[in-house]
């Protein structure tokens, strides 16, 4: 008798009848997090903020306004083209119904109506009607002025003229937070004036207006320089002295994209001044783009050094030594950016990281040479910031074994003393050892090649998994004992899995994964394991390459250039071996190209026993019947 023989309870039964299909809004309000900030609403009247400022940035609209009312609903008005109000030929119903109840739904797929629009979700305002108790919207185009309600995501009242004869136009919404969906249901008012005053900023000529009716603070921002004089704004209100002195401004427009970026020094612990934006949206945690500008940067300074011969014997310059006094604002447009979630606070798109650094490296260079005493005090305070790095990295004694193992012999280790910079790389395969190899930063990216996949030592002691010849050499590059609590002796800040993308490699990832959750346990939890994401496609259209990391990515890129009359190549990288040093470079190991996914633990248990599922020889009836039930579901797993 097998295993789908046997008589199961009811309620071990899984049906069709079993499976949940959440329509319209539903999944918004059975999962709020996944959508939106729900520590208070503020990313809500961002999301209306942002239509709006859309409507700005492709030049339709000249002033926004945003009032703050005393029963904590907000209203965003502008003077733009106002919503559609006629009927979708293929949903039958009208343009601002299918916006406000269908996830997915807009104008910014394409580039018809938006040129550059950080809306690219589709989902934002939609998200916004899911989780407001109520929701009136005004609209006025075509010489009428419309009217439709809606609450809890439900259209309440239907679409109607309320005006005719109406010479503005624009769009109004009114929207009234559930604060069930929040921590705290009150708006945050000085981000939110933050990021209102950043948007007239960063659209030079846009009139911003605030109104808080519970204090009657009224404010209104316009310029007309841009980011330029909001930066020495921001530096005049701190009371900082910034170098050089103005700072250095830089502004490319292109066909597909636009960068726009002020920069200045500051001295040691002194406030800075850091705002990265994409399309108008704020990316509090950087991104791609920011990562391209720090690399820039960094390449910039090396060269004028070098030209100069001014770095000392047995200094050698790192992104952290430029980027430690480093104030910037950065603002760039792009097609289509994909963000690391509906919040938008990381941009992803990984060929913004090598547009911004070419485009700073140029320009950034030129200033330089240009100004040398200016390209000189900077110099001066980068080396300074390495020769500080180098002398407390010395006091770690990183690589200098007073007892102990000596370090394998198949590592090749960087030369950075200091573990907050330096990167491991554990390489499935020789081949692609070899390449990692020649493709890495000496300075501070080591590399170990694996034969092959590991033990799975889910069920081993820790006291004896170094019995395993791969998994000794492993603690012994690390520097910490397997099952140890103490990862002090740590020697790098990222341990960085790179293994193939096929589903060999996925095999070898989670075994090493396995290893790092069960025997290091604290590595994982500091944050300090990473698992690289190499690409799974080439695409080159006539000169140009693309990487694509899985077919929806490759098929994005082509959408993108279905029109092109350049020729088109796919190939698809049966593995890290194929690729020569410099395509391993740029796509997996340079930081501003490449995308690196950090592993972490949850709080509950959960993740454990899937683990333990997964791995463990005394559950394979577990794993079978698993199997058999959610064997469909793996890739979403």
């Amino acid at each position: 008798m097998n295993i789908f023989d046997l008589e199961k309870n009811d309620d071990s039964k899984y049906l069709a009848e079993d499976i949940s299909v959440l329509r319209g809004l539903d999944p918004v309000k059975k999962r709020p997090g996944m959508y939106t900030e729900t520590s208070c609403p503020n990313h809500l009247a961002q999301e209306v903020i942002d239509n709006s400022v859309d409507e700005a940035v492709s030049g339709y609209a000249k002033q926004i306004s945003v009032v703050v009312h005393t029963d904590n609903s907000i209203t965003v008005s502008d003077d733009g083209r106002g919503m559609p109000v006629d009927i979708h030929p293929e949903e039958k119903i009208s343009g601002v119904e299918l916006i406000m109840t269908k996830l997915h739904a807009g104008a910014k797929f394409s580039q018809k109506i938006y040129k550059y629009s950080g809306g690219l979700h589709g989902v934002g305002v939609s998200v916004v009607n899911a989780l407001s108790k109520r929701l009136e919207i005004i609209i006025q185009r075509d010489q009428k002025k419309y009217s439709i309600n809606f609450e809890n995501g439900f259209k309440v009242s239907e679409l109607e003229v309320i005006e005719e004869n109406i010479k503005k136009t624009g769009t109004s919404i009114r929207f009234y937070p559930d604060e069930s969906y929040f921590d705290s249901p009150f708006f945050s008012l000085n981000p939110l004036k933050h990021a209102i005053r950043a948007k007239a900023i960063l659209c030079p000529g846009l009139k911003m207006n605030f109104l808080n009716e519970k204090t009657s603070e009224s404010i209104s921002w316009q310029y007309k320089e841009g980011i330029n004089e909001y930066f020495e704004n921001q530096l005049s209100e701190l009371g900082t002295e910034a170098y050089p002195d103005p700072c250095f401004y830089s502004k490319f427009i292109e066909d597909e994209f636009e960068m726009e970026t002020v920069i200045a020094w500051t001295f040691e612990n002194s406030p800075k001044i850091f705002e990265s934006y994409v399309n108008l949206i704020p990316t509090p945690l950087g991104g791609t783009h920011v990562n391209g500008l720090r690399t820039g940067l960094l390449h910039a300074l090396k060269e004028f050094c070098d030209l100069r011969n001014i770095i000392p014997k047995g200094i050698k310059l790192s992104p952290e030594d430029v980027w430690k006094d480093c104030n910037y604002i950065l603002s760039f447009k792009m097609n289509e950016p994909q963000f690391s979630g509906q919040t938008k606070e990381r941009l992803s798109s990984r060929s913004a990281g090598s547009t911004v650094s070419s485009l700073i490296k140029d320009s950034f260079s030129l200033y330089l040479n240009q100004h040398p005493e200016a390209g000189a005090f900077i110099a001066e305070s980068v080396i300074d910031n390495a020769r500080k790095r180098l002398n407390s990295a010395k006091k770690v004694e990183r690589k200098k074994y007073k007892s102990g193992p000596a370090l394998p012999g198949k590592l090749a280790d960087c030369t950075s003393q200091d573990p907050d910079v330096s990167e491991l790389f554990l390489v499935e395969g020789d081949s692609a050892g070899g390449s990692a190899k020649q493709a890495r930063e000496r300075n501070n990216q080591a590399i170990m090649p694996l034969r092959g996949k590991i033990l799975n030592t889910w069920e081993v002691e820790s006291a004896n998994v170094t019995s395993s010849k791969e998994i000794n050499d492993i603690s012994i590059a690390i520097g910490v004992e397997p099952g140890s609590n103490d990862i002090s002796g740590l020697r790098y800040g990222k341990i960085c899995i790179l293994a193939d993308a096929d589903s060999d490699g996925l095999h070898i990832a989670t075994l090493i994964a396995a290893l790092f959750i069960k025997h290091f346990t604290e590595v994982v939890k500091k944050g300090h394991l990473y698992l690289a994401v190499p690409p799974l496609y080439r695409i080159d259209i006539g000169k140009d390459t693309h990487y694509a990391i899985d077919k929806s990515e490759k098929d994005l890129i082509l959408k993108k250039h279905k029109n092109s009359q350049k020729k088109i190549s796919i190939v698809r990288f049966k593995g890290l071996g194929e690729m020569n040093p410099p395509q391993l470079r740029e796509t997996t190991m340079e930081p501003s190209t490449r995308k690196l996914v950090q592993l972490t633990l949850p709080d509950d248990d959960k993740l454990l026993d899937i683990m333990d599922m997964l791995l463990s020889k005394k559950r394979a009836k577990d794993r079978k019947n698993w199997l058999s039930e959610k064997g469909d579901q793996t890739e979403a797993l």
